[in-house]
């Protein structure tokens, strides 16, 4: 297959690229739009009990007041002007399209909407509507009604803060964008030493983003594609676009050095690099695939974005960029300072000198001191990981000023209700049913009130108890625990829901769904790295590796994050734990990667071999003729995915600062330590398989020989 697409290339260049950028106008034109079109975070399970609660409430007609409107330089205990001008902010606020009802004070009599300084007072608001994006354009259209003549209202709650969250990734994504490409474009020119290399990654990169943008919005057309995807699909595809054209430039690049442009060096760039691509781009798939196992929306989306655009990437990288090549030829090296041209002149042929040759045989020199303490290295770094604890998502990973999260944090400093939490039972049967659930609860450890039950529908009551401590208190998971624990009625069923229930069940859902995507990416791993060398030994140890990395990846996080050690520098305040994404996400796309520079590494290695170099030798050669290529293309990786670094919201900043990290341990401690002294510590047990693997192998294996000569590419004789 890969020998046809270099033939094709070869044959029929200008049609391809014209093909590319008919479909990059086609794309850009129809999946322009995606952003408008996709839904909002979107964490729930649906056979959760607490979503399925929320659902026998919402076809009951209940609609909850998770919409707040904070009133500010009110004091409606003993003003009657201030009464009567939140009497009017209320009005308003029926008025507008979507709401359902408005509590406040006044109606209620409750403390609860009073701050202890009696300065401030609030309205809980119910919308109508119950799809996640309407409900967050109806919280905005109400703040932005009420801000035109009322200053001191600021609206805040839920759906409030999925649409400011929504604002802000899509901001965060724009300046990312900004500041990264001029920074990629610049490292590029270094790394692919001319600027004519240097545009062929952001060309792949530009094809597979747009590509897969119009992948997603098609896709929301059949269901709900979270926001959160187009933040993978930038980086991955910036990232991925890069790794792939440095793969295959440079390959070319040594073929052109030994035999001039043309078919042949085109076909044998194919066969070897062009092979590793394709692995590579099934291993990251199937890496980001196991992310599909997530019910939750922003989890599976960003599964979805990332197999598209990691696919769509090795798709362009081997039809595209070799019908570029082959239009350019000898060009691929114009534009280049003289300086970096004799950096890639002695690059392109170097086999058996080179930093990294020399590195190479000083770790195999002394491959147990090195290994163990690397190893010991990695597990110091990893042991903070062992207290890692989670934070909630809400409104505090606004910025500092988001309505959203001023409204939080107003009502859990100054009102009396700030420290509790609502408590949602909902009780399918009869009133005495109900009545005894309720006096149940009232005797459970943790809640301080329980209202009568209110009658919802025909064998329908919802019992509202507050407990006695905040959203995330032990005291209050405890209650939640404890009153799920308790016996229902005969003939009766009860279930919880609230945030705190909500919260619990997001976690026991990833928790249920984390072997099954773990199973996935190992087996990946494994398939993969046998399938490209023949070995059980080097798949295992790499798959190895990789835990490794990750663990010292989660401690450092740990470190930066949950204690808060680079608040400064990183700008942002500490939750005091890590959002429960984090790691899956990592974990996904870490395992692919580091599975991709294994398969670049590993399949020069065996090249090496292959050719005559003996086991200690190949290990040198094979890491020379990748080193610089692996590092330049995991840091170019670390910095298009790293720019989310700078997102104003904790978790985007999270993912984007452990991405960078794993990709840059990878490709530095693991692949110029770990992996020539452990190589020399084996030695010829490093290729070992059983007969029976060894055969199916033979048969179905990647073979990295470059095609021998074919007659069909010789010019024709002279006349």
């Amino acid at each position: 297959m890969l020998d046809r697409l270099a033939r094709m290339a070869d044959r029929r260049p200008g049609r391809i690229v014209l093909a590319a950028v008919l479909f990059f106008l086609i794309a850009g034109a129809l999946g322009g739009s995606v952003a408008e079109r996709m839904g909002p975070y979107g964490a729930e399970d649906d056979r959760s009990e607490s979503i399925q609660a929320d659902r026998l409430l919402r076809d009951a007609g209940y609609r909850p007041t998770d919409t707040t409107v904070l009133i500010r330089d009110v004091d409606v205990r003993r003003s009657a002007a201030d009464r009567r001008e939140v009497a009017r902010i209320r009005a308003e606020i029926l008025d507008q399209p979507g709401v359902d009802r408005a509590v406040g004070f006044a109606q209620t009599g409750s403390p609860a909407f009073v701050s202890r300084d009696g300065d401030a007072t609030f309205i809980a608001v119910a919308l109508a509507e119950t799809d996640d994006k309407r409900l967050q354009q109806d919280a905005q259209a109400l703040a932005e009604a009420l801000a035109a003549d009322h200053p001191n209202v600021l609206v805040g709650g839920v759906p409030m803060a999925n649409e400011q969250v929504n604002h802000q990734v899509e901001k965060d994504l724009q300046r990312s964008e900004i500041m990264v490409f001029p920074l990629l474009l610049l490292l590029s020119l270094l790394f692919f030493r001319s600027l004519v290399a240097a545009l062929l990654p952001l060309m792949v990169g530009a094809l597979a983003i747009v590509g897969t943008f119009l992948a997603l919005r098609i896709a929301t057309e059949i269901g709900t594609i979270s926001f959160f995807a187009l933040n993978l699909t930038t980086g991955l595809g910036l990232g991925l676009a890069i790794d792939y054209s440095l793969f295959i430039v440079s390959r070319y690049r040594e073929e052109i050095a030994v035999s001039g442009p043309g078919l042949p060096a085109l076909r044998r760039t194919m066969a070897t690099a062009g092979r590793s691509v394709l692995f590579s781009a099934i291993t990251v798939a199937a890496s980001l695939a196991a992310l599909l196992i997530f019910p939750q929306r922003f989890l599976y989306s960003m599964g979805l974005g990332g197999v598209l655009v990691s696919l769509l990437a090795a798709t362009i990288a081997l039809t595209v960029l070799p019908a570029v090549l082959t239009l350019l030829g000898t060009r691929v090296n114009s534009l280049s300072p003289k300086f970096l041209q004799r950096r890639g002149s002695r690059e392109a042929t170097a086999q058996e000198q080179g930093f990294w040759y020399r590195l190479s045989r000083f770790v195999m020199a002394r491959p147990g001191t090195i290994a163990a303490v690397t190893i010991l290295a990695l597990v110091l770094v990893a042991m903070p990981a062992l207290r890692m604890s989670f934070a909630a998502v809400d409104a505090e990973i606004l910025p500092p000023g988001d309505s959203a999260r001023v409204v939080q944090e107003t009502l859990d400093r100054d009102f009396p209700g700030g420290d509790t939490e609502t408590i949602r039972v909902v009780v399918e049967g009869d009133r005495a049913a109900a009545r005894t659930v309720a006096g149940e609860l009232r005797g459970v450890p943790g809640i301080g009130s329980v209202a009568p039950p209110q009658a919802l529908g025909e064998g329908l009551a919802l019992i509202e108890a507050q407990s006695k401590g905040g959203y995330m208190a032990p005291v209050t998971k405890r209650a939640v625990e404890a009153a799920r624990d308790l016996p229902a009625p005969a003939g009766a069923e009860a279930k919880v829901t609230g945030g705190t229930a909500s919260f619990t069940d997001f976690q026991q859902s990833l928790l249920d769904h984390l072997p099954y995507a773990a199973a996935i990416i190992v087996a990946a791993t494994l398939i993969v790295l046998f399938l490209m060398t023949g070995s059980v030994v080097l798949p295992v140890k790499s798959l190895l590796m990789n835990v490794l990395n990750l663990g010292a990846v989660f401690g450092l996080l740990v470190l930066i994050f949950q204690d808060g050690n680079l608040t400064g520098p990183l700008a942002f305040e500490s939750a005091g734990g890590i959002d429960q994404s984090t790691p899956i996400l990592i974990l996904a796309i870490a395992f692919g990667l580091s599975t991709d520079y294994a398969v670049f590494l590993l399949s020069r290695i065996k090249e090496a071999r292959d050719s005559g170099y003996s086991d200690a030798e190949c290990v040198p050669v094979g890491l020379e003729r990748t080193g610089r290529i692996v590092t330049a293309a995991a840091l170019l990786f670390a910095l298009a995915v790293g720019a989310f670094a700078s997102s104003e919201i904790v978790f985007i900043k999270e993912f984007g600062v452990g991405t960078a990290l794993a990709v840059l341990i990878d490709a530095t401690v693991i692949r110029a330590l770990l992996v020539p002294s452990l190589m020399k510590l084996l030695g010829r047990r490093n290729w070992w398989a059983p007969p029976p693997l060894r055969r199916l192998h033979d048969r179905w294996g990647l073979s990295e020989h470059a095609p021998l000569p074919d007659p069909a590419d010789a010019p024709p004789p002279a006349s």
